[in-house]
């Protein structure tokens, strides 16, 4: 069993670093990138510490944490494709052009070649428009920093956030069978990542019921979770518990990935093959 499983492993390795190589020939746009992230930032969180200043302990975070938050989600927002992008992106369009034909002919898996570039250009984005934000709100505000375990944990939560984010972007993309056009679909998918994903802001100041059900949703796991990892509100049971939802999140995903890609090899007649 370890015979074919190197090569493979070799092969979805080499995928990802191409990919990453991909993203980092686009410079230009990473620094402008870098520069609105920063700008957002800045703006958001001086738009939290007057938020904080009139309720010092909303959602159970200190201003100096809520100030974080800011930031982390700053760093995770290209990470994850918060608005769609990435590998998912490429599927769309080859299912449109039909194109993926090609990628169906391969002798690999397509969901784990799409999901080893997706790992590239998410890892291409963390060191670039993740870290560089970063540390200009630390400079400026002054953030709070992890435990080695809390930064671990973040890490191992920042992965996991990247799969999830790419299954639930594939499901979107994968509409396209039936579709021909998965526009809309993208659409949709952004508005509901982008207000229960704890960007806009923190799942935990919703109102009890949509408080509990947004925080069940994979969307958390995008930047909720990693933020709250990170600022030491999961530590100890509690991290695990929460990275183990997002494992959760990423298995039943990727799988119903697999079942939907099955069913549309199967049945559905590709636009333009």
């Amino acid at each position: 069993m370890s015979g074919p499983l190197h090569p493979q492993i070799s092969l979805y390795a080499a995928i990802a670093t191409r990919s990453f190589r991909r993203y980092s020939t686009y410079t230009a746009a990473t620094l402008a990138g870098i520069f609105t992230n920063s700008v957002f930032g800045i703006i958001l969180s001086f738009a939290y510490l007057a938020l904080w200043e009139q309720n010092p302990s909303a959602g159970g975070y200190e201003a100096d944490q809520a100030v974080t938050f800011v930031w982390i989600g700053q760093a995770l927002l290209m990470t994850v494709a918060l608005w769609s992008g990435g590998s998912t992106d490429d599927l769309a369009e080859r299912i449109r052009t039909g194109d993926i034909a090609v990628d169906l002919y391969r002798p690999v898996s397509v969901l784990g070649w799409y999901l080893a570039a997706d790992l590239g250009r998410g890892l291409y984005h963390f060191a670039t428009r993740g870290v560089a934000p970063a540390i200009v709100g630390a400079l400026l505000f002054g953030l709070v920093t992890p435990s080695v375990v809390g930064a671990a944990g973040f890490l191992v939560s920042v992965v996991l956030a990247v799969v999830v984010s790419f299954a639930v972007r594939f499901l979107f993309a994968a509409s396209a069978f039936w579709l021909l056009d998965a526009t809309g679909p993208r659409v949709l998918l952004s508005v509901l990542a982008t207000f229960f994903s704890g960007l806009t802001l923190p799942l935990n100041l919703f109102p009890d019921g949509l408080r509990q059900v947004a925080l069940a949703l994979p969307f958390a796991s995008y930047i909720q979770t990693p933020a709250d990892i990170w600022l030491g509100r999961h530590t100890g049971l509690d991290m695990i518990a929460a990275i183990g939802l997002q494992v959760l999140w990423a298995v039943v995903l990727l799988a119903t990935c697999a079942l939907v890609l099955r069913a549309a090899t199967r049945k559905v007649v590709v636009q333009g093959g």
